[in-house]
């Protein structure tokens, strides 16, 4: 399958930062969802783990977190897609990355996904909407009533990405 992967972390202007590559399509086992990737989006995660992590020796590492696709294949133990199943998710960072033809991910973190969007707009929602979450209702805690104070929140400097620091 193709992919886009690098060996090496170099500055992005060099040549060999990204490359063209081909792999052996991924076998889905367990909980596993063989997606056909149809869309990723790029954030601000791929690019700092492209200036640090050394894949091992020989090895590839194919970056992207962010994808929507078609599942094409399932291991033995999934419970809730099928493959045709439209999905989006925020894969691992412990896994392959998503900025391949074919992409292996647990079910247990993949989302149907929404019919009112494209493929472009599913990619691109996961890891901000998880961020975008996790600062209103695990930091913000803003379920919490504050005495005397109406019910709203005011985001000022909000950026693609959740923003760039």
């Amino acid at each position: 399958m193709r992919a886009v992967g690098y060996q090496t972390p170099l500055p992005i202007d060099n040549p060999a930062s990204l490359q063209d590559i081909d792999l052996p399509k991924p076998v889905p086992s367990g909980r596993d969802l063989l997606v056909e990737i149809r869309a990723v989006s790029v954030n601000p995660v791929d690019t700092k783990v492209r200036r640090s992590a050394t894949p091992d020796a020989g090895q590839w590492r194919v970056l992207g977190w962010d994808a929507a696709g078609i599942v094409v294949g399932t291991g033995p133990e999934v419970m809730d897609f099928a493959i045709g199943d439209e999905v989006f998710y925020a894969g691992a960072l412990d896994r392959p990355g998503t900025d391949a033809e074919f992409h292996l991910v647990d079910e247990r973190i993949v989302g149907r996904k929404p019919r009112s969007l494209n493929w472009a707009e599913a990619a691109a929602l996961p890891l901000t909407a998880i961020t975008a979450w996790e600062m209103l209702f695990d930091r913000l805690d803003i379920r919490r009533p504050v005495p005397g104070v109406k019910p709203a929140v005011l985001i000022i400097g909000g950026a693609g990405g959740v923003g760039l620091s």
